[in-house]
């Protein structure tokens, strides 16, 4: 494992970036639990200052320190993130991997299904049930949602590369020595799924925090609990632009982007490692 960091660090640069913006994510969100404010206080600093060496990103025209305000929306927007992540990825994987598989009427009807979340308008129905039940929505209500939506593609991939797994000769050793479905799924097959499976838990990671920033924005999620989105909300009420505030849109924009940019390129490089005809060229370059 050490080795394998120590390789890519030196080979490839999109993994140190990739590396920095995690770091960087973690300190803000180990920060947020040392914050001297609460999550939503207001009026606890002056309002309008522009970022200085006592607030490094500004303040906001409701009194609150933006970096401090910054910790709690990165915390809230990745654990949202990752939880929407997780979910939808046990889904991917059972009906990814079991219909490549099965295959047959199995296969069939799981694709049908599959098919159907494929073609849904996900947007759109967000905003539906949001505006529906937007006195009810919590963080985790938006997540479980997002989670059942945001499958369907990445059971598709997985399942691509189930269906060519289970032809090769070590399938069907594994069948003829009566390995049940499940050990020949999950014990011969998972390691090969593993590099799809990473790097569509990234993107999905990033796809449900930037939808999350979407509905935040238009005002349809739980105002009172600090995200990314939220941020951004009340700064366009407060019209900052136009009002000279500029900090208050550029801080979570910045933020945003640096660590939507430093995941993705982190996903991209060990994705490039775990290939071993990439691994080799890596290695070649950097003899």
């Amino acid at each position: 494992m050490i080795n394998a960091f120590t390789g890519l660090w030196k080979t490839s640069g999109y993994f140190r970036f990739g590396i920095v913006a995690v770091v960087f994510a973690v300190v803000m969100v180990v920060l947020s639990f040392f914050s001297p404010y609460k999550p939503m206080e207001s009026y606890a600093v002056a309002a309008d200052a522009p970022p200085s060496l006592e607030n490094w990103f500004g303040t906001t025209s409701r009194g609150q320190d933006l970096f401090w305000q910054m910790t709690f929306a990165l915390r809230n927007s990745l654990a949202f993130g990752i939880i929407t992540a997780l979910l939808s990825r046990i889904i991917a994987i059972f009906v990814g991997m079991y219909s490549g598989y099965k295959g047959g009427w199995f296969d069939k009807v799981l694709m049908s299904v599959n098919d159907s979340f494929v073609i849904m308008p996900v947007l759109p129905i967000l905003l539906l049930l949001n505006f529906l039940l937007r006195d009810q929505m919590n963080w985790f209500y938006m997540s479980l949602m997002m989670a059942l939506l945001g499958w369907a593609w990445d059971a598709r991939l997985i399942r691509s590369q189930v269906l060519s797994l289970k032809e090769r000769v070590f399938s069907e050793t594994a069948v003829f020595c009566g390995m049940p479905t499940r050990k020949i799924i999950f014990r011969e097959h998972m390691p090969y799924v593993l590099p799809v499976l990473f790097s569509t838990t990234i993107n999905n990671l990033l796809w449900s925090i930037g939808m999350e920033v979407t509905l935040s924005i238009l005002g349809l999620t739980n105002l009172n609990n600090p995200t990314i989105g939220v941020v951004i909300f009340w700064a366009n009420q407060h019209q900052a632009m136009i009002s000279g505030s500029w900090w208050w849109v550029a801080a979570p924009v910045i933020v945003t982007v640096f660590v939507f940019t430093g995941f993705y390129l982190l996903s991209v490089s060990i994705n490039e490692f775990i290939d071993p005809r990439t691994r080799l060229r890596m290695k070649g370059g950097a003899a």
